[in-house]
């Protein structure tokens, strides 16, 4: 089963209150649903905001310790931080 918790403004996180990055985030100012394409929807958008979002170290830190997560977190699709997690790169 995968969690759907939306950073930023959209959705607090599932379980106790938003960590205080998230309220610094980028992603909070956009619209959210760049952060969550539909199946082969692009992510473009969502990971250029990421990229000059001043958050994106604890966002992609957030996500990478919770591998439930769907979405662009910190930069990275799904996917992207899957083959992190296992040590084959983004």
């Amino acid at each position: 089963m995968t969690t759907t918790v939306r950073a930023g403004a959209a959705t607090a996180p599932a379980a106790g209150p938003r960590p205080g990055w998230q309220t610094d985030a980028l992603c909070a100012q956009t619209d959210p649903d760049a952060f969550f394409p539909e199946v082969g929807g692009s992510p473009r958008a969502a990971v250029r905001t990421c990229a000059t979002c001043p958050v994106r170290p604890d966002c992609l830190a957030y996500a990478l310790a919770r591998p439930s997560l769907s979405g662009i977190w910190g930069g990275l699709t799904t996917v992207q931080r899957d083959r992190l997690r296992l040590g084959r790169g983004a």
